[in-house]
């Protein structure tokens, strides 16, 4: 079994997936933000045995749920629904920010952002 990781967007959604040891994850497509959304998803996850499901929870500097969490939210409601794996919210902050910087602007970095918050869920689930 693994894991997947989302940094959602409103225009694009990085998709980061763990080994099976579910000890590490690595940055996996970056999908448009669109009505095929779940199905994407959930293709991926029929594909990769995933288990379990991890969304960045993105708050602004003061703590409080920014814009994208009122998409976030129910868009994570929904995805647990139709795909049967649990959702898991894990803390995010400036992940896009932290991916660009350590690989330059590229068509990845929103996957390597979920990949980061992915890692971050690992770690501080061991």
């Amino acid at each position: 079994m693994r894991y997947l990781g989302i940094d959602f967007g409103a225009k694009n959604v990085g998709i980061a997936v763990s080994n099976e040891e579910r000890s590490m994850s690595f940055p996996f497509v970056v999908l448009d933000n669109t009505e095929n959304l779940i199905d994407e998803i959930s293709k991926i996850c029929t594909e990769k045995e995933v288990g379990l499901l991890v969304i960045g929870e993105s708050k602004n500097y003061s703590g409080e749920e920014n814009e994208i969490m009122k998409k976030i939210t129910p868009f994570a409601k929904e995805l647990e629904v139709e795909t049967g794996i649990k959702v898991a919210m894990h803390p995010e902050f400036m992940t896009s920010l932290e991916a660009q910087h350590l690989q330059g602007h590229n068509d990845m970095h929103d996957a390597s952002a979920a990949a980061i918050i992915l890692n971050s869920y690992i770690e501080s689930n061991k």
